[in-house]
């Protein structure tokens, strides 16, 4: 198309538009253009010829609701849509057309025909660590709108607070709603602030005008009302619906605990009851039961759940959380509506009618698609952005793990597993912010932004790997829109990004930044760089153990944050090695090549120098490339019991030197290791070996008495080395 459509300071709108759609756009330009409505004279704005077509999910073609088309030729822009969801993306995509234009005030003629991918475009919101306002919920909603998202999912209830005011159980909000104390810190540490919490929850009024805003905007609002687990807040105001007398006090703690609700019958109708206020006050078409981590501590010593798996032919307590799930959702069904939850639902059998989030990896939403059951993806490894986004050691702290902006923008939502049958059950994406280590809106801020915009285009079916620098220049220009708008984002892809990669001498260390390579300086011996430091032109050997420091300046000016890394260099530092299992998809990344990088982890952020191994054992071999002398093995295991992490059980040391027959040199017991404090160093005796071979055991199911009990222990995993 040729031409340019010439900004002006007055718009003329066409009549028949949809009038709160068209406020909205109005009000984003109000301090710019004046607005007024004629008769299609100059710029109009013309709701689609198409007669309305209004579908609910996930009928065939009910994408098509969001479909739009905007014309921009010289004297007119046009927008057809079938349906005012439609035209409300169409003005989205216009906004962003004019922000990008409206200095040179001319915007090049063009013909976009646009619709999303997938049906299910979601952020979550965890309001129950950490409270945040009326206010701020909008403001969170009017970024969800900013980048065409379509599902607000609210985490109203959980361990360390109940948010939602249920008038026929008061004592949720009043007992419910705070908490003595909060941890502050990291896990490891626990320290606690030793100021009450609270008490802090939406009135049903408050939840009126939240979810009326969001339906302005063409967003659902999911609420989120946990069960059977995550019931402290519920049980300390009424201890009656737990197997155990109590009593009971809303954590203080982050974490899983083992008392949850007991299924029996006046806890079926306290959730029946609480259900009926929540789905009057939130009209979506889903409503998330939660269903994660459920500890089976209580109901196995419960003499009522006990009965109840015999009554039933339950096969166990996994049988037992089945039946609980299929009785709230035959409940939810009798209202009209249906259940979704995380991807534990799946334990024991999942409800006949239930949609899976899939959070643990993608093999809940596999599982559920092939049964056909609906799923909305959200992996950890690509979906959580309570996870560090940057070097954890420039960022705020984080919960773990290790989601950068480039990593979310990989994900796809169709997992390979599937055939295009099986594809159709794939609702979307969701990303999900959990809010134990965010304090503040503020915090919500830097941890969503930029990500938000990755998801939005994976959501879109826009995303592409291959694009991404281009994709990164767009994230950076959408910059000046945050700023304009007071958002505190992550300015993390302007640090320096290090990378170990291997080389003929053992590892190497690779720097890169989204701005121009030139400007990154380093140094080799832990002091800060400086303008006149070494200039960064190819990757930097790392024979011996150094400190690397780097940074991005431009013009002589520090752009960047200070990034260090200490290296730790041994006999097997970047040489061949391989696992007999994989780790866990949330703690990956780097791989097997992790274990060998010259990087110790840290024990306080478990983002990118760990590998996690959930009910796995550790079996690793180690090409040292010749036969090398060696006494000492070592490595690092942790322990953070609250988050399932256990020390590792025993470690076995073998040899070889044709990596077939090994010969075990050492065996380790539980209380080495934990006497080291899972710092383990072995010695193992003057050795001539080309292979090592170290098995290093999970502690297996999670006792009783421990957070997690039952559940698959986690075994974290970092540098093997030797000398």
């Amino acid at each position: 198309m040729q031409g340019e459509f010439t900004i002006p300071e007055n718009f003329i709108l066409a009549q028949n538009l949809p009038k709160e759609e068209t406020e909205y756009f109005k009000k984003h330009f109000a301090k710019v253009f004046s607005f007024k409505y004629g008769n299609y004279e100059g710029v109009h704005l013309i709701e689609s010829p198409y007669p309305p077509r209004i579908s609910h999910l996930p009928i065939k073609g009910e994408v098509e609701i969001e479909k739009y088309t905007i014309n921009i030729s010289s004297k007119k822009i046009i927008i057809n849509s079938y349906t005012k969801q439609g035209y409300f993306l169409a003005l989205q995509t216009l906004i962003q057309i004019i922000d990008q234009y409206k200095d040179t005030k001319k915007i090049p003629a063009m013909k976009i025909e646009d619709q999303p991918k997938f049906a299910w475009r979601g952020m979550h919101l965890d309001v129950c660590r950490h409270f945040f306002t009326v206010g701020e919920v909008k403001q969170y909603i009017d970024y969800l709108a900013m980048y065409k998202l379509n599902t607000f999912h609210w985490h109203l209830t959980d361990d360390q607070g109940w948010r939602i005011e249920i008038k026929k159980y008061p004592k949720l909000t009043t007992v419910g709603a705070k908490r003595k104390e909060s941890m502050i810190g990291a896990y490891v540490d626990n320290t606690f602030d030793g100021k009450p919490y609270g008490p802090y929850f939406y009135t049903q009024d408050q939840i009126k005008e939240v979810v009326k805003y969001a339906t302005e905007r063409h967003i659902t609002v999911v609420p989120e009302i946990e069960m059977p687990g995550h019931a402290l807040a519920a049980l300390a105001a009424y201890p009656e619906l737990a197997c155990t007398k109590g009593p009971f006090e809303p954590a203080t703690k982050w974490g899983v605990f083992d008392d949850v609700f007991c299924p029996k019958d006046e806890t079926f109708k306290f959730l029946e009851n609480v259900l009926d206020e929540v789905m009057t006050l939130f009209p979506s078409k889903y409503i998330h039961i939660g269903g994660d981590e459920c500890p089976k501590t209580r109901w196995k010593e419960c003499a009522h759940c006990q009965e109840l798996i015999k009554k039933n032919n339950l096969k166990d307590e996994h049988g037992l959380q089945s039946y609980f799930i299929q009785k709230i959702e035959k409940y939810v069904n009798s209202k009209g509506r249906k259940i979704i939850g995380w991807d534990e639902i799946l334990e024991g059998g999942l409800a006949p009618n239930a949609a899976v989030m899939s959070w643990t990896g993608i093999k809940g939403g596999v599982e559920a698609a092939k049964s056909g059951h609906f799923a909305v993806m959200t992996p950890g490894s690509y979906c959580y952005f309570d996870h560090y986004q940057g070097d954890p050691q420039t960022e705020p702290l984080a919960f773990g793990g290790f989601t950068p902006l480039d990593k979310v923008y990989s994900y796809n939502p169709i997992p390979e597993e599937l055939n295009a049958e099986q594809a159709k059950y794939i609702l979307g994406v969701q990303a999900n912010l959990w809010t134990e280590y965010i304090l503040d809106f503020k915090s919500v801020q830097y941890q969503v932004f930029p990500r938000m915009m990755a998801l939005s285009e994976v959501g879109w079916g826009t995303s592409d790997s291959k694009n991404y620098k281009e994709f990164e220049g767009r994230v950076i220009n959408q910059f000046k829109v945050l700023d304009k708008m007071g958002v505190n984002y992550a300015k993390s892809i302007y640090n320096i990004n290090g990378k170990v990669i291997p080389n003929n001498n053992g590892v190497a260390y690779e720097l890169s930044t989204s701005q121009n390579p030139t400007g990154i300086r380093y140094t080799l011996d832990g002091t800060t760089p400086t303008a006149n430091s070494q200039v960064y032109q190819n990757s930097i050997p790392v024979s011996k153990s150094m400190t690397i420091k780097s940074a991005y300046f431009e013009n002589g000016e520090l752009k960047s944050a200070i990034s260090s890394q200490e290296f730790t260099t041994s006999k097997t530092t970047g040489k061949k090695i391989t696992l007999e299992q994989q780790p866990s998809e949330n703690y990956s990344f780097g791989g097997a090549f992790t274990l060998i990088d010259g990087i110790i982890g840290n024990i306080k952020q478990l983002g990118k120098t760990w590998l996690g191994f959930q009910g796995k054992d550790v079996v690793a071999t180690i090409d040292l490339g010749q036969k090398t002398q060696f006494s000492e093995v070592y490595f690092n295991t942790l322990e953070n019991k609250g988050s399932w992490i256990h020390l590792a059980k025993s470690a076995m040391i073998s040899v070889s030197d044709d990596g077939k027959n090994f010969k075990i040199i050492k065996e380790i017991g539980k209380d080495e290791i934990l006497n080291a404090k899972g710092k383990i160093k072995i010695n193992v005796g003057n050795q001539n070996s080309k292979y090592i071979k170290i098995k290093i055991e999970n502690a297996g199911i999670i006792p009783a008495g421990n957070p997690g009990a039952d559940s698959k222990a986690w075994l974290f995993v970092d540098e093997i080395g030797a000398n």
